[in-house]
């Protein structure tokens, strides 16, 4: 039975919705869908859901960071149409950025490291936004030190959102993504199980589930150690960690192997018909690993992209 909530704080930009492009208004409300065939072997009394954050205009859970960030800095007055946004990305939020300045007229450049998908590239391209490559050896912490001396050349130029450190990427959760999920579960959800990569996802959704119920059992997923490469995770011992990642907040952590990742993300699209990234088949085996400890429980993760930008990498084959 759902624990009685306790007032949570309102979203300040509530008034700014109605003034969103039309195709930034469809960011966020997105399916929740529960998992039938790759948790068929679990308890009777144990359901596993996962939400399809590919539904989002950009692709991605990433749109939903990618846009509060940029409206509230709009807010500030931090963000004015004579500078450009320049942010280090793996690809996803900086696609939601390239969709996002489309939609605002804002001018864009992403840094990211040069062996991310074509598929990413490509779709930033199409939005309009600059590339610049950082060392493929280095991965994410080599673009983020990139980002940090192009700003520090010229800080009038850019606005940096600087996705890893800003409190409104995971504010993006706690007044979008965890309240969805509460409603979509009506309450009943009694674990949520995430990747963790800037942190965002994990730390808004689990502060909001944590405030409507306290009870309810809030685990990350990353991977097994540094030489797991799966797109969108970070292995933080080994990474810079992102500033606005509490491990204090978190009950417990489930470490993967990239070739079960790899291996579910095939199985979802083949016994579930769910297209899916890899970090999605991480999250999805996470889950299923905690499900199969529990007598019943509702487990929530999160999909966070689609499988078509990961076709080059051949895994689907």
């Amino acid at each position: 039975m759902a624990t009685t909530a306790r007032i949570v704080t309102p979203d300040p930009l509530l008034w700014h919705k109605p003034q969103r492009p039309p195709i930034l208004q469809q960011i966020g409300n997105t399916p929740l869908l529960k998992l039938e065939r790759v948790s068929a072997g679990l308890r009777p009394g144990v359901e596993v859901y996962a939400k399809a954050e590919w539904f989002n205009p950009g692709g991605s859970v990433k749109d939903r960071p990618a846009l509060r960030m940029i409206e509230q800095a709009e807010l500030r007055g931090d963000l004015t149409h004579d500078r450009t946004i320049i942010d280090a990305t793996s690809g996803n939020t900086g696609i939601g950025y390239a969709l996002v300045g489309a939609a605002k007229g804002y001018r864009v450049i992403l840094v990211m490291p040069e062996n991310v998908t074509e598929e990413r590239k490509q779709l930033a391209r199409s939005y309009g936004a600059e590339l610049v490559f950082s060392s493929p050896l280095e991965g994410a912490d080599g673009a983020i030190r990139m980002v940090r001396d192009r700003v520090a050349a010229d800080p009038d130029r850019y606005f940096y959102p600087n996705q890893y450190d800003n409190p409104d990427n995971w504010r993006a959760h706690y007044f979008t993504t965890g309240p969805e999920i509460w409603r979509q579960t009506e309450g009943r959800i009694t674990h949520f199980i995430t990747g963790v990569g800037t942190s965002g996802t994990f730390m808004g959704v689990s502060r909001r589930l944590k405030e409507l119920n306290p009870a309810i059992r809030v685990i990350t997923v990353e991977p097994a150690d540094e030489l797991q490469m799966i797109e969108g995770l970070k292995h933080m011992e080994s990474a810079i960690v992102p500033k606005i990642f509490d491990p204090r907040l978190k009950d417990g952590e489930v470490r993967v192997e990239a070739e079960h990742a790899w291996d579910m993300a095939r199985r979802l699209v083949r016994e579930e018909g769910l297209f899916v990234g890899f970090s999605a088949g991480a999250a999805v085996h996470a889950a299923l690993k905690v499900a199969s400890e529990l007598d019943e429980g509702v487990v929530v993760t999160v999909l966070p992209d689609g499988g078509a930008k990961y076709v080059s990498l051949g895994l689907f084959e």
